[in-house]
């Protein structure tokens, strides 16, 4: 999962305050729900000592609505300075809670991100298309979704019966529905080729979709599923539309997740390609190898709950201790919890983060990573090594 949203935060001047809020607004008095929700996280982070500045430009951001309909958090991250982060989390946290430390409070923001797909949703019928956007974790002030109509200028879209000229209008408006499936798939390319969203889902009339599908060039169809039921007009069954919607975004973040499980346990399979375990996953963080970092979804079974590492001005120092990171050369250290290290530590090679269930894949400490290269000094899951903890040793029957 790519987590270059987050990358704002590094090199910013601390304390950190991290807020998750539950943004839904349900009923009449929308704002006074999230006013509400957000008075006791302010008085906490009041007792612990953050600004009332910084309080005070949180609290002006988070009582304006996200533009998102249904239940859904909020995450904000500010620094000493201000707030440096403001995302839409597809589920409310569940309970508002704030951080205030000299640290953000990351692995929880990017545990919800897992769960937030970028998609463009398609809604075609014989004369063109709307385009509404899904913005995947950005807050949309300013005026709700973001749609866009995509009109196909051919206008011949009904088959006529009359005797005697049957035949050539019925060629006439399929000619059209073609003309008019290929404009909107020209847009839609365009489109995906701009922003590059997750996913795109094409609904509406069953022969149009097909023909908008067939006339995408390879980027935009590879990223393309069908879900039935939605319709440019009238007369849609929402709600049986969006469960089919949302069933749709979940068998995508399982494949998503997926891709890169298969790649863990392939490479894992030959010893070469991925590491496991935390001294081991440390040492390839700081030499930049990482491509995935692989955390345990149970953060409680995890080896690295509870832990702290010690880490540098840099986002690749870090060590189990001090006296690890004195021995690479860096003399200005701090302790740091353990998931923000590792979590700051990807940032600063642009790795992503990917989940995994329990069963799914072998993680000692519940941690693992995927890498871009490695050579003979690389710690493997093959032989032991210097740095790896003797939990890594397995059995081979």
């Amino acid at each position: 999962m790519d987590l270059h949203w987050l990358k704002p935060l590094l090199g910013r001047p601390s304390p950190f305050t991290t807020v998750y809020l539950d943004a839904t607004r349900t009923g009449t008095s929308n704002d006074a729900e999230v006013v509400d929700r957000w008075k006791p996280v302010r008085r906490s982070l009041e007792r612990d000592g953050a600004s009332a500045s910084v309080l005070d430009q949180i609290a002006e951001l988070v009582t304006v609505p996200t533009g998102v309909r249904g239940p859904h958090g909020r995450v904000v991250v500010a620094d000493a300075e201000g707030v440096v982060i403001d995302r839409v989390l597809a589920e409310p946290p569940a309970q508002s809670h704030a951080v205030f430390g000299p640290a953000p409070a990351l692995l929880p923001a990017v545990r919800a991100a897992d769960e937030t797909v970028t998609y463009l949703l398609v809604e075609v019928d014989r004369t063109g298309a709307d385009l509404t956007w899904a913005a995947g974790g950005t807050v949309r002030t300013a005026g709700g979704a973001e749609t866009e109509t995509v009109e196909g200028g051919h206008d011949a879209v009904r088959k006529t019966r009359a005797p005697g000229i049957e035949r050539r209008n019925q060629t006439r408006a399929e000619d059209s529905w073609e003309r008019n499936a290929e404009a909107v798939a020209a847009v839609l390319d365009k489109r995906v080729a701009e922003r590059s969203p997750d996913l795109v889902i094409v609904t509406g009339d069953v022969r149009e979709v097909k023909l908008v599908c067939e006339a995408l060039g390879q980027q935009a169809r590879e990223l393309t599923v069908e879900v039935q039921g939605g319709s440019r007009g009238e007369g849609v069954n929402q709600g049986a539309f969006d469960a089919r919607v949302g069933e749709a975004l979940e068998q995508f973040r399982a494949r998503r997740r997926e891709v890169v499980l298969d790649r863990f346990r392939e490479a894992q399979g030959r010893g070469d390609g991925a590491v496991t375990a935390l001294d081991d996953v440390i040492e390839v963080l700081r030499r930049g190898q990482v491509l995935e970092l692989v955390l345990h979804v149970d953060g409680q079974t995890a080896g690295i709950v509870d832990r702290t590492l010690w880490v540098g001005p840099e986002p690749l120092q870090l060590a189990t201790s001090r006296g690890d990171l004195e021995s690479i050369g860096v003399s200005e250290a701090r302790e740091m919890e353990a998931n923000v290290a590792l979590v700051r530590a990807a940032l600063g090679q642009d790795a992503g983060v990917t989940f995994a269930e329990n069963g799914t894949v072998d993680l000692v400490d519940g941690i693992g990573a995927v890498l871009r290269w490695s050579d003979d000094s690389t710690p493997s899951e093959a032989v032991p090594t210097q740095s790896a903890d003797q939990a890594r040793l397995r059995t081979v029957v």
